[in-house]
């Protein structure tokens, strides 16, 4: 049994819900995109014989973040409250989500991953939070979200570099839970899934409820002051100038302008 909620379709694997991304060729995140994904995990909520999702994306990117750098991603930056406001319904579900990472993670697409609670990758898999490279301010909640995951000190690392952490160091870092080739990836996602899923779900859910405790509201205070650190930071001479250096693939010439 399949449904669709826009960019999403959603599938049945007995217990276990499997929403698939498909926004060709990056999986770029939009309002409508994270909107029509937290649409789709409320209705897995909503149907008692679903107690866990897998979250994949089709393609070999796992999700390019928020596209800056192409005429048809201009609009992304005027939209970033009504994002925000949709990545905040995604650490607002009840039950679990697996997350199946084939490729890179960058930006709000590894802010994308972080609302999960688990991560099975392949070693292809780059997860980035680029934004100083961009000469903007984490977004997406990450400034809650990636800490917990990996502490603060891994998470500075991560904002201030800006570099790209392959799978086997995400894998050590804990940022990744599972690490398997590329032609295992899914299906040990769907296994790790099933195992969930065997349990009783209402302690599940309890107990998952417990161990995130006040993660969304964290979010939703973390995207707020995100959004007003971003409007500060999107007229500057730098942002312009980390906008073209990352369409161009090169170090930005950044003068602190």
């Amino acid at each position: 049994m399949k449904a669709a909620y826009g960019e999403v379709t959603a599938a049945v694997d007995g217990h276990v819900a499997v929403l698939e991304i498909d926004r060709p060729p990056n999986n770029h995140v939009t309002v409508g995109l994270i909107r029509d994904l937290a649409d789709a995990l409320d209705a897995v909520d909503a149907d008692p014989d679903l107690r866990v999702s897998v979250l994949c994306t089709a393609g070999k990117v796992f999700c390019g973040g928020a596209d800056l750098v192409t005429p048809a991603g201009e609009g992304i930056v005027d939209s970033t409250q009504d994002l925000y406001a949709q990545a905040a319904r995604l650490f607002s579900t009840r039950k679990p989500i697996v997350a199946v990472v084939q490729g890179s993670a960058v930006g709000a697409g590894l802010g994308l991953a972080l609302a999960a609670d688990f991560r099975v990758a392949a070693p292809e898999a780059r997860f980035s939070a680029n934004f100083v490279k961009l000469g903007f301010h984490p977004g997406f909640g990450l400034t809650a979200s990636l800490p917990r995951v990996v502490g603060p000190r891994i998470a500075e690392l991560m904002f201030l570099t800006g570099r790209r952490v392959p799978g086997e160091q995400a894998l050590a870092w804990g940022l990744v839970d599972e690490l398997v080739p590329l032609d295992r990836l899914r299906e040990t996602a769907l296994t790790l899934a099933r195992e969930l899923a065997e349990n009783a779900p209402l302690a599940v859910q309890a107990t998952r409820a417990t161990l995130r405790g006040d993660l969304a509201d964290a979010v939703r205070r973390a995207t707020a002051h995100e959004a007003a650190e971003q409007a500060k930071l999107r007229n500057t001479t730098d942002f312009a100038e980390g906008v073209r250096a990352v369409a161009e693939r090169r170090p930005g010439r950044f003068t602190g302008r």
